[in-house]
């Protein structure tokens, strides 16, 4: 049986940045079963008080500490939690003191201030892009004079998700166009993409993945047959070898490494922030 143990990710915000860090962090540690709560919104004594007895709770229960990932600013709040008696582990602390010294001030902590909306067109790019995304999603519009990336594949391998998250993270107009039988019997771009050949990313995945996520989808459809999964990947990707399309396996990459992978081979210069 593997090793159990518990993780808090404790935030006076969203707490998506230590969910996120904790979790990448947490990942280089192999035959240990972590079993995760988020608590966010840890912005008063009172909630930090609950926070600290959920965690001693956990202690007692378990008879093993508790992990506690923390991107609460106001330290008085962090040392409410501490009192829990987990293993605090403040995401911030390692760069605040080299920081203030470099720049020759001290910080001016705010509770929710990492996730606040500072720059509205910043903000504004980000909606217009999902709503792009949205609108270009699996060939619906196929105008894309606009479009920044268009994702191209076979139905199902994680065109949609990936436009998503480019638009809502980078502000980034993302299309994608799901390759069709027809297209792919020709082994020839459709029409409607060859004027943005440079715009294309192709993705692909295992063929026994593909065939899992369409039975799910479509019960015990030829679509969903691994015969079929397997002759629409070979097509697709002789397609994308022969015209030259940058391509990658969705089957064991996140969503954020395909994302970053895909502007970074596109030199699409975009930022979280």
């Amino acid at each position: 049986m593997p090793m159990r143990r518990t993780v808090f990710y404790i935030s006076d915000g969203t707490g998506i940045t230590a969910e996120t860090i904790g979790h990448s962090v947490l990942t280089q540690f192999e035959g240990i079963d972590f079993e995760t709560f988020r608590l966010p919104f840890v912005d008063s004594e009172e909630k930090a008080a609950g926070a600290a007895q959920r965690i001693r709770t956990r202690y007692a229960e378990s008879g093993i500490r508790p992990i506690v990932v923390n991107t609460i600013m106001d330290q008085r709040l962090s040392d409410i939690v501490a009192d829990g008696g987990g293993l605090m582990l403040d995401v911030f602390a390692p760069f605040i003191a080299p920081l203030e010294t470099e720049l020759g001030t001290t910080r001016s902590p705010r509770v929710g201030k990492a996730h606040g909306l500072t720059n509205f067109d910043e903000y504004e790019a980000r909606i217009n892009a999902t709503n792009y995304a949205l609108s270009h999603d699996d060939g619906i519009d196929v105008r894309y004079d606009d479009a920044e990336v268009i994702l191209v594949g076979v139905s199902r391998v994680g065109k949609t998700p990936t436009c998503l998250y480019m638009a809502l993270h980078y502000g980034v107009k993302a299309a994608n166009y799901p390759l069709t039988e027809e297209d792919l019997e020709k082994l020839e771009l459709p029409i409607r993409l060859r004027p943005f050949k440079s715009k294309l990313y192709a993705l692909s995945i295992d063929a026994q993945r593909l065939a899992q996520v369409r039975e799910a989808r479509r019960p015990g459809s030829r679509y969903a047959q691994l015969a079929q999964c397997r002759r629409e990947l070979d097509q697709a990707e002789k397609l994308f070898r022969r015209e030259g399309i940058p391509m990658q396996s969705t089957t064991h990459t996140s969503i954020e490494e395909i994302a970053s992978k895909i502007l970074s081979q596109l030199g699409i210069e975009k930022h979280m922030f």
